[in-house]
């Protein structure tokens, strides 16, 4: 359908229908298939108008962080805008997470807020926020839809904005009087726009930086990437025999079994790759914004002039001079990048083969297991990695949310396919379930695995019940080591011998995810672990094991003296 010609008035050929169903419409009209919600009466008109149709199914979650984490987790899965409602005051701040972690991620995603009557803001009504206050700062755009009439126009509005440039949150405002009015403007689709190609001047810069290198990196990151992209950027890389280290949580952007992969830009980033960026003479960014863990607090690519030649890409503009002054500065979604970086014909000077043979081998050893480890009480985790990387499929989704734990499975798991994993990269507790269960209810046939901490699993243990709820396949690893590992660190290493505030109590997991309606193990010992995720895979639905860590063993390389 079109739009009115004149949006400020209604269409008289049309009948009325309400702003709620006309919001309904618009999500259909721009292929929603799943709305997370929870439930509040500042909208009920936006619910009755999603009951008794087929097109959109409605998952409700427990609460409104975990439902915003699961709209965010699948806008990554999708590239499409991940859709959330929750009602006014407690249930957007609840909510402010996921748009958080949308913002950072780079992903699209629309939260839609329930908000007070029209006639009654100003006054500190019942549960009255001023959304453009709250969220202004990390949203793409925030919108109150003020006149009922407009609802088509300002839906497609923000679905424009959730994925055009860098995509993020849009947040959307919905007085509940203005949800009920009725309106004969129809819903209208947002216009997609054309990707910006790369001009032959600025491609023509990047093959000479590179023929002129003797020492180059590929870096890739960032969201919005398709599978032809990846495959583009995976024959440009193997043309020119370039080494590829993958940004902080974009992992699965390049498989890691490729030859020329040569590790990632995280927390628990190995020396050989620290060593590789500092040495590299050039660095081809695609798609990454560089940010401070990538950089290793802007120590490895320093602001605002790289001591490296820097050539930069990104879909943002604005995002291109905003913290680096690169050599060369591209405008271009990382699709459209790597669509013209496959053209080019390799030029490879001599020395490139043994320097990417170098990374990659410093990769290979950094990941490995190590035959003089110290032995740790309970399960290794090492080697629960390793197991994984044999027992999962190429494509199995693996989710996980913020604590030292997830420093082993970003270490030793191999990424192999694109958008297989689910990680924020604004460190945020929690997020592995919903994100888990957003993946699972997407991709019905594949494997999906969230690794957990105590701490992590903590924040959002209820949504086992929407997992069993909505029929979600998946299984959890709670990796229980008594405490908040990551700060427990920070604090031995501040104020060594003083713990204060991160020991950590939890439940019994296995009674509780049965009470639930989960299949459960508690697994004390690392022979045992194969067997119970294989158990666990076997059950089907939904299963968790408890794995029993060495609390001392806070990092692969570090242990502390006492717990």
């Amino acid at each position: 359908m079109n739009a009115h010609p004149n949006p400020s008035h209604p269409n008289p050929a049309r009948q009325a229908v309400s702003a709620g169903r006309v919001l309904v419409e618009s999500l259909a009209l721009h292929g929603v298939e799943r709305v997370f919600c929870v439930p509040g009466e500042s909208y009920l008109e936006v619910l009755d108008a999603l009951h008794g149709q087929d097109r959109i199914e409605l998952i409700v979650a427990k609460h409104e962080g975990a439902a915003a984490n699961m709209a965010e987790a699948d806008g990554k899965l999708t590239g499409r805008p991940g859709i959330c409602m929750v009602t006014r005051g407690p249930g957007a701040t609840h909510a402010s997470i996921g748009v958080h972690i949308a913002q950072q991620d780079s992903t699209p995603m629309i939260l839609f807020i329930g908000q007070i009557a029209r006639g009654h803001r100003g006054r500190e009504a019942f549960q009255e926020v001023d959304y453009q206050e709250m969220f202004g700062a990390i949203a793409k755009l925030v919108i109150e839809i003020d006149d009922e009439h407009r609802m088509g126009e300002l839906m497609a509005k923000a679905f424009h904005a959730a994925v055009s440039g860098r995509p993020g949150p849009v947040v959307v405002a919905l007085p509940e009087d203005m949800l009920t009015a009725a309106t004969a403007m129809p819903a209208c689709r947002a216009t997609p726009v054309a990707p910006s190609a790369v001009g032959a001047d600025a491609l023509q810069s990047v093959a000479a930086a590179l023929a002129a290198a003797r020492r180059p990196l590929l870096v890739v990151g960032g969201s919005a990437w398709s599978e032809r992209g990846i495959a583009d950027l995976r024959a440009f890389a193997d043309a020119w025999r370039l080494p590829v280290a993958c940004a902080f949580r974009r992992q699965d952007i390049f498989d890691n079994n490729a030859p020329n992969f040569v590790g990632h830009m995280s927390l628990g980033m190995s020396p050989a790759l620290q060593a590789m960026i500092g040495e590299a003479d050039v660095i081809l960014s695609v798609g990454s914004r560089l940010g401070d863990i990538s950089t290793g607090g802007y120590a490895l690519i320093e602001p605002p002039r790289a001591r490296q030649t820097l050539i930069l890409s990104h879909a943002d503009a604005a995002e291109l001079g905003r913290v680096f002054q690169a050599d060369v500065a591209i405008h271009a979604a990382p699709d459209a990048m790597a669509a013209a970086l496959s053209t080019l014909a390799p030029a490879v000077p001599p020395g490139w083969d043994e320097w990417t043979s170098r990374g990659r081998a410093g990769f290979e050893a950094y990941t490995a297991r190590k035959a003089d480890r110290v032995p740790v009480a309970g399960v290794d985790l090492t080697e629960v990695m390793l197991h994984l990387n044999e027992a999962l499929p190429a494509d199995a989704v693996l989710t996980n949310g913020a604590g030292n734990y997830s420093v082993w499975l970003h270490r030793y798991y191999r990424y192999r396919a694109p958008r297989t994993e689910l990680a924020s990269t604004c460190g945020a507790m929690g997020y592995g379930l919903p994100a888990a269960i957003a993946a699972a209810l997407r991709l019905k046939d594949r494997s999906v695995v969230c690794v957990a901490g105590d701490g992590c699993f903590l924040m959002y243990p209820q949504e086992l019940a929407t997992a069993v709820q909505y029929g979600a396949r998946l299984i959890v690893l709670v990796v229980n080591n008594g405490m908040y590992g990551t700060i427990r660190m920070h604090q031995e290493r501040e104020y060594p011998g003083r713990v204060s505030g991160t020991r950590l109590q939890g439940p019994d997991y296995v009674s509780l995810a049965k009470a639930f309606g989960a299949y459960a193990e508690r697994v004390v010992d690392t022979a045992d672990f194969a067997g119970a995720f294989e158990r666990a895979r076997a059950a089907g639905g939904v299963g968790l094991i408890e794995l029993v860590t060495d609390p001392l063993q806070i990092t692969p390389d570090k242990r502390l003296a006492s717990a």
